[in-house]
């Protein structure tokens, strides 16, 4: 993403035509804001398409303690398949080494079929084997609908924090090439929660990978939004949610 100032507006036209075209040519959005716990579980819920009456694929990958939503898709009435890749810590007395395989189990969530995916977290298993599992579901995805229509297929990464804490900072950004360009390659929607003040340097570190930076808040017993669009002046207005 090109440097723009946080202090200027983005033109509202402008603003509209953008998100469409991110919703036609498919994008990846960086979910930010600290302490709005309910705010990220609002617009992730937006970006799920979950309040939409067409048809989604979904792609979550979570830990076992989720930070911002439980992933249940409990607005989810009409996606076709949900799929999960949950992050799971070792298990007491299992070795760290000891596996770096994904293991399969299906459930049902709110009347969709869900496959959830549990991959061990250790240090064996790096982010590099989580980005070609993404890969392998997305393209498996799209094997299986004959062709994904623009932003038919949604992706949530929850969160970055766990990440950047437990892997070097190129093992994330590569990892977040892979995700991010998978999604793009079907014209899908993708964000990601990194819960940090919108100056962080985490923030300004990652956000090149993005089409847009979201900013969430919570205000006066509200929940608002900005955009900070890829090649745009500046932010938009503060956003009700």
């Amino acid at each position: 993403m090109e440097a723009r100032s946080r202090g200027e507006r983005a033109d509202g036209a402008l603003f509209a035509q953008t998100l469409e075209s991110l919703k036609q040519e498919g994008a990846n959005i960086l979910l930010v804001g600290p302490g709005a716990k309910a705010a990220h579980e609002r617009v992730c819920c937006r970006l799920l398409g979950e309040l939409s009456d067409q048809p989604r694929y979904r792609l979550i990958v979570t830990a076992s303690e989720t930070t911002y939503r439980g992933h249940s898709c409990t607005a989810a009435e009409t996606g076709p398949e949900t799929n999960v890749f949950k992050i799971d810590p070792p298990a007491d007395g299992q070795s760290a080494g000891s596996t770096d395989s994904a293991v399969l189990a299906a459930e049902n969530r709110c009347e969709t079929e869900t496959k959830e995916t549990h991959l061990t977290h250790t240090p064996e298993v790096s982010l590099s084997v989580l980005g070609s599992a993404v890969f392998d579901a997305v393209t498996e995805i799209e094997a299986g609908s004959d062709g994904l229509e623009p932003a038919e297929l949604r992706v949530c990464v929850d969160s970055l924090v766990p990440f950047l804490s437990d892997y070097q900072t190129e093992t994330v950004f590569r990892f977040l090439h892979m995700t991010t360009a998978s999604v793009k390659q079907v014209s899908g929607m993708g964000h990601f929660h990194l819960p940090l003040d919108a100056d962080h340097d985490a923030v300004n570190l990652l956000e090149p990978l993005f089409d847009a930076t979201v900013e969430v808040r919570i205000r006066d017993g509200g929940y608002e939004q900005r955009w900070y669009l890829r090649d745009s002046n500046g932010p938009s207005e503060w956003i009700e949610l």
